[in-house]
This record gives structure tokens, C-alpha cells and sequence, in this order.
């Protein structure tokens, strides 16, 4: 396969597990309004899914294939589980807590988003390398 038709392969790969994982988040998300007391916790939720999810496929990858990131990783990995989680989403709710002065709420958030992503992809790993 020549490097152009490889790297069109690679793009559409990811581009096929972003645009399931970003439709995922949406439903998710939004069926999780309702029952959660803010918005972002349903953002948190995805992100932390996400991380686990990032971890175990990061696990898998290099027990597997260390020197290259096979197609699975570049769907999953990359794709879905990238679009899954969003960053911006959550610097956004953040600043909006932030800017209703809610700021024990806001410290809760970004305290648990960044420690509860660094675990859950710690867990994800683990298991991966189980």
C-alpha cells in the first residue's frame, strides 16, 4: 500500500470512530441531564469513560504492537474514544461555574475530572496489561 493510500486508510479510520464516539457523547450526555444536578457531570462522565477506555486500548496497543498503531488503535483509540471526551467541552463548563461564582463546585469539578481521568485511564491500563 503506498504511503498516500495508507494515510487516507489511517484518516478515514479515525474519522469513522469520531463521528461514532461524538454521537455517543451527545446521547449520553443528554440523557444524563435530567438526573444529574448540572450539565458538566454528564461531560464527566463521558470523559472519565473515555480515559478508561484510552488506557485500555493504549495497554492493548503496546502489548500487541508496540511499534506500530494498528488500525484498531486508530479507530478506537483515536476515533472514538478521542471524540468521546472533550476537553473543550469541559474548559467551558468549567469557566460557566466558575463564572456563577460557584466555586467549590467548580474546584470539585476540575479536581475530580483531572484526578478521576488520570485513574480511570490508570485502571484501563492495568486491566490492559493484566
Amino acid at each position: 500500500m503506498s504511503d498516500l493510500a495508507l494515510a487516507g486508510h489511517q484518516v478515514a479510520l479515525v474519522a469513522i470512530g469520531a463521528v461514532s464516539g461524538a454521537w455517543l457523547r451527545l446521547r449520553v450526555v443528554n440523557h444524563l441531564q435530567p438526573m444529574v444536578p448540572s450539565k458538566h457531570w454528564g461531560t464527566f462522565s463521558v470523559n472519565i469513560a473515555a480515559a478508561f477506555g484510552l488506557g485500555l486500548i493504549l495497554a492493548l496497543q503496546t502489548k500487541c504492537s508496540p511499534s506500530d498503531p494498528g488500525g484498531l488503535a486508530l479507530l478506537i483509540g483515536v476515533g472514538f474514544f478521542g471524540s468521546l471526551s472533550t476537553f473543550s467541552t469541559f474548559a467551558v463548563e468549567l469557566l460557566n461555574t466558575m463564572l456563577k461564582h460557584r466555586w467549590i463546585e467548580a474546584l470539585v469539578l476540575a479536581f475530580s475530572s483531572i484526578l478521576g481521568g488520570l485513574l480511570a485511564a490508570a485502571a484501563g491500563y492495568g486491566l490492559g496489561n493484566g
